[in-house]
């Protein structure tokens, strides 16, 4: 018979039961679910709810509990709907009438809400670890190249010359962002609904400050129909996890088109990469492919949260049911999708070569190239024309700017000299552009030592 079966005169259908039952998917929240219940019983003993004894052998049990669930000599059930029910039927066969005391003052509603803040809790610090791994990984790269010329792209046209380091700490900079808006997350989160009941509280004396201590949350919910009814977190922390997949998206796709033959700047380590059924020569890079694809994945649970709960009155509906699957599915992406990135990362072989070869066509100094006019006194709009012009002329003439005789420089403006040829190397266009967030080694190594400060900071 059903926990909450005394309404009812006839067993529920099977179909029903299936379609109504949880288990298979929060089973994984027995940890929190137990936890959270320690916290209510030890509760309920100090404030004289039940008594202590009951309160020390639901503990006790529950404790024992957890030991069975982990050691896989107690089973969770459909039959038992959801990991609430089957802990506390477990624990109720194991210390009697005393686990029925353990729902006192409490509702499945606000016991849901608690163990899912626990659970996602815990995931977001193993998934913002992920990310400060994933940090050190791009530290390491850049630091070993931060010499390393490639084409700045605009329009995937190449544009100008920067450096491989600065190219990769832009990702860094985007994670940095990933990880505080998780940190912010986790920070709005950490409020207690335990205390909440089904939506209207309670008329038992409970101590809703004393559960949220010992549970870890800075302080009890302030409403308790929005402790039963709130899933902002959820779709917050699905919000954070859509940005960080559209940031490993980005990334993944420029590594599919570097270790590309019409790129060739890197090649993929043989273990994170995979061949072809029928094309030997082939060397895909599947892992890079695989994040870009989970990504998509990801955006849809958050549209299906966001369109599951646009509707609903307050308070709690079986509709929010939906959020577990939801949320599960995106961490557990996120969660698959990090360490085998940053391992890719890691392995990765950066061809400088090819990078400067690709650089050194495009005319990408032409900006350079304006800026020496205007340094020499050509207002920039004039000096964009000229250089616009020049261009023109090395396309007809099949030359680059600084393959060009400094007579033929001097019949499109006498301000040139032969500082100009300077001025065009492209190591040198990188090395020139020293302001905050350029692609200087001074710049570089300001942003890794900047990089690495932060992954220490925000390391637990």
């Amino acid at each position: 018979m059903k926990l909450w079966g005394g309404r009812f005169q006839k067993e529920t259908d099977a179909l029903v039961n299936d379609f109504n039952s949880s288990i298979q998917f929060d089973g994984r929240m027995y940890r929190e679910d137990i936890q959270g219940s320690i916290a209510h019983a030890t509760m309920l003993g100090k404030c004289g709810i039940i008594s202590q004894a009951d309160a020390d052998a639901i503990v006790e049990g529950l404790k024992a509990v957890l030991s069975d669930i982990e050691s896989g000599k107690a089973e969770l059930t459909a039959d038992n709907e959801d990991i609430h029910m089957n802990v506390e039927r477990l624990l109720t066969a194991k210390i009697g009438d005393a686990g029925k005391r353990l729902h006192t003052a409490r509702s499945r509603n606000d016991q849901v809400a608690v163990d899912l803040r626990l659970y996602l809790r815990h995931e977001i610090d193993t998934i913002k670890a992920g990310i400060l791994d994933l940090q050190q990984a791009i530290v390491e790269k850049a630091q070993e190249n931060q010499e390393t010329v490639m084409p700045g792209y605009t329009h995937l046209q190449r544009a100008q010359p920067i450096s491989f380091a600065q190219h990769l700490l832009a990702y860094g900079a985007m994670l940095s962002r990933d990880v505080t808006r998780l940190e912010d997350c986790r920070k709005r989160m950490n409020e207690c609904p335990l205390g909440s009941g089904a939506l209207a509280g309670t008329t038992y004396p409970i101590d809703r400050w004393m559960t949220a201590r010992d549970l870890g949350f800075d302080r009890p919910m302030g409403n308790s129909l929005d402790g039963v009814s709130d899933r902002d977190y959820v779709i917050e922390l699905l919000s954070a996890l859509s940005i960080l997949m559209t940031h490993l998206s980005r990334f993944s796709e420029e590594v599919i088109l570097w270790c590309s033959w019409e790129f060739k700047f890197v090649e993929l380590d043989d273990a994170y990469s995979t061949g072809s059924s029928i094309m030997p020569q082939k060397k895909n890079p599947d892992v890079a492919e695989l994040v870009r694809g989970k990504t998509g994945r990801v955006y849809g649970s958050l549209m299906g949260m966001l369109t599951a709960m646009k509707g609903l009155p307050l308070a709690y509906n079986k509709d929010m049911q939906e959020d577990k699957e939801q949320v599960f599915d995106a961490v557990d992406t996120a969660k698959l999708c990090l360490p085998v990135f940053a391992g890719m990362l890691r392995t990765m072989r950066v061809l400088p070569e090819s990078m400067r070869a690709a650089a050194g066509h495009g005319f990408i100094n032409a900006t350079d190239c304006a800026d020496y006019l205007t340094k020499k006194g050509m207002p920039f709009r004039d000096a964009y024309t000229t250089v616009g012009n020049l261009v023109y002329y090395c396309t007809t003439h099949r030359k680059l700017l600084e393959e060009l005789e400094l007579e033929e420089l001097r019949k499109i403006s006498p301000l040139f000299g032969e500082d100009v040829y300077e001025a065009l190397k492209l190591e040198n266009c990188v090395g020139q552009r020293k302001s905050y967030g350029g692609p200087a080694v001074s710049e570089t190594t300001r942003q890794i030592e900047e990089l690495k400060a932060f992954i220490a900071d925000h390391t637990a």
